[in-house]
């Protein structure tokens, strides 16, 4: 029998570690193994992105390890995602997310995209250094319920005040709810620029998501 403590030890380990091999092999064996894939996620694999974060931040690991940590994350959630198909109810909403233009950063990004597709979102995800223009043709164009938006320096953090106008000129800002996040930004900051919800990481970003369409 599998010891289902262990599954999460090992999925936030192999996070922890950068160990892509290890990541998929736990994920695999959870499913074989019953374990609910959320659950999975949750506690184990998000557990250990959340570590490798505050590593990061506090100097003690460097960018390409958590890199490396975040493919083998989502390559993991994929294969839990895939064994979720059958059990997914209806669509949650439409999400359109992207890293403002300016910044190429998208670690963070890419794992709330993928953990939105997780729990029923439907996602585009426009990438990274996204114009302001293409966040608002696609919300247009995919009826979005929520825009995201992520920013890791304070030189590209503007563009999300600026979105929140572009959308209101667009006449799209009563129609979708808005989210941010990256390093640098804050909820005080949300707050100001008119922002409906701010996350500090990716399970936050999806409680936020769901709260936000009731």
């Amino acid at each position: 029998m599998v010891d289902k403590k262990e599954i999460l030890r090992r999925a936030a380990k192999s996070v922890l570690e950068a160990d892509q091999e290890e990541a998929e092999r736990v994920a695999r064996e959870a499913v074989e193994a019953g374990i609910d894939p959320f659950l999975v996620i949750n506690e184990g694999f998000s557990k250990g992105m959340a570590e490798a974060g505050e590593l990061f931040e506090r100097g003690e690991l460097y960018l390409p390890h958590l890199i490396v940590a975040s493919e083998g994350m989502v390559s993991a959630i994929s294969i839990l995602e895939a064994a979720m198909t059958q059990k997914k109810e209806k669509k949650t909403g439409v999400a359109v997310i992207g890293t403002i233009e300016g910044d190429i950063h998208d670690i963070g990004k890419g794992i709330v995209a993928t953990m939105l597709r997780v729990y029923g979102f439907e996602v585009h995800d426009l990438g990274r250094d996204v114009p302001l223009k293409n966040f608002v043709e696609t919300a247009k164009k995919v009826n979005a319920d929520i825009i995201g938006s992520s920013a890791l320096m304070t030189t590209t953090m503007t563009g999300q005040k600026t979105l929140e106008q572009e959308l209101k000129k667009a006449g799209l800002r009563d129609k979708v709810k808005t989210m941010v996040g990256g390093a640098v930004v804050t909820q005080r900051w949300a707050n100001k620029i008119g922002a409906d919800a701010y996350a500090e990481n990716a399970i936050e970003a999806i409680a936020k998501a769901r709260e936000l369409l009731g």
